[in-house]
């Protein structure tokens, strides 16, 4: 049971009055603080679970999609995968050699959408307000839903259920007055359990909590903030704004912010693109023009269609290739008005391969992106470019 801490809101207004003129402070207005009723439900391992529900046999053992081979990489790992350490985008070989039974499977992308579909109109049955971050995860503003069910808590309850009910599969949940505690909260009772943390809630909550559990800090960010000796959030809230934007720059303010537990960013359901494109990782390293070329051409027949679903139309065309060594290449060419249709476009990205040639050392991964777009509502789940396949 959460234990309520006696934490008064003036500090937050008093830090977002000295920011109010600040462009990157994000604030709409003091009077939102703890208004909001903010959803953040996250799917327990996703693809793992589809396969699992898909393939009986699967059930109960360690399970992990994507590809078995030398160069392949685990995009999802079963909890019962997990337990031995398997974490989605470790090589497969490590994988393999922490969970000598760990049972590889090939993506299916088709099904996961399709239940991502369904989880989608789940949330959309609650409030319009739905901010995709992934195929399996979302923010919800239910502050006033559909139903008229108040409780944002009950929602969530609702919402499970639903889910559970149509797809067979699980959903955590977090439900706080802001994204960034709503999405910490799910975190913390997975799988299939929930969260909630209240107004006046927030601050004590973050306190006790690992500083790897803030988003955004990776184990480079937590090696130095250990240096500092910030192993928490009550370590991190116990810096001043000064200190922290001298030792981390622009990631300051956010850090700040997140010790307080103050979030006042809005869920958006509408993003504007800022790119469409895609990328491919090879199962073997390539380097002869041929197969670079044909590779391309695979690429920009799946990226235009994106383009068109999106009806997305860009002034420029970027390359990127990674090579063996895990350095990246890129290229961009831009133009005076819009790319006039399919071929331009693949004509671009032919042009700027041969730039590049020959390469330096093969390549394991090679992407085109569509960028400098004229603005479009983007309905999809927001991620710049998406990996075309994973082998």
């Amino acid at each position: 049971m959460l234990r309520i801490a006696k934490v008064s809101l003036a500090p937050m207004i008093a830090y977002y009055r000295a920011m109010e003129d600040s462009a990157e402070s994000g604030v709409e207005s003091e009077e939102a603080i703890g208004l909001r009723k903010i959803i953040h439900v996250d799917m327990d391992a996703f693809f793992a679970s589809v396969e699992q529900r898909d393939h009986p046999e699967l059930r109960g053992k360690p399970v992990a999609v994507g590809g078995s081979g030398g160069r392949g990489v685990v995009a999802a790992a079963s909890y019962e995968a997990r337990k031995f350490g398997v974490r989605s985008a470790m090589p497969s070989v490590t994988a393999k050699r922490l969970c000598p039974d760990l049972i590889f499977v090939r993506h299916r992308f088709d099904a996961y959408k399709e239940a991502s579909r369904t989880i989608r109109k789940v949330f959309e049955h609650h409030t319009p307000h739905v901010e995709p971050l992934s195929l399996d995860e979302a923010y919800l503003d239910v502050t006033e839903d559909r139903l008229g069910i108040g409780s944002a808590t009950r929602i969530a309850q609702l919402i499970r259920q639903e889910i559970k009910a149509k797809t067979e599969l699980t959903a955590s949940a977090g439900i706080s007055y802001n994204k960034f505690l709503a999405k910490i909260a799910s975190d913390q009772n997975k799988p299939d359990g929930m969260c909630v943390i209240r107004p006046g809630e927030g601050a004590d909550f973050v306190a006790g909590l690992p500083i790897r559990r803030f988003h955004g800090v990776g184990p480079k960010a937590e090696e130095k903030m250990k240096r500092f000796g910030i192993a928490t959030g009550a370590d991190l809230a116990a810096k001043d704004i000064t200190f922290l934007r001298e030792n981390f720059g622009s990631f300051a303010d956010y850090l700040y912010r997140a010790a307080r537990g103050i979030d006042l960013r809005p869920v958006r359901a509408h993003r504007e693109r800022k790119s469409v494109g895609g990328e491919r990782t090879f199962s073997e390293d390539i380097s002869s023009g041929a197969q670079l070329r044909e590779t391309l051409a695979n690429i920009t027949d799946i990226v235009w269609e994106r383009i068109e679903n999106a009806k997305a139309r860009g002034r420029t065309v970027t390359l990127k290739m990674k090579y063996t060594d895990f350095q990246s290449m890129t290229r961009s060419k831009s133009l005076p008005d819009w790319v006039a249709g399919k071929e331009e476009f693949a004509e671009i990205g032919r042009e700027l391969l041969d730039e590049a040639l020959p390469l330096r050392l093969p390549i394991r991964l090679m992407g085109l992106t569509l960028s400098n777009l004229e603005g479009v509502e983007d309905k999809s789940p927001p991620k710049d470019t998406a990996q075309l396949s994973l082998l």
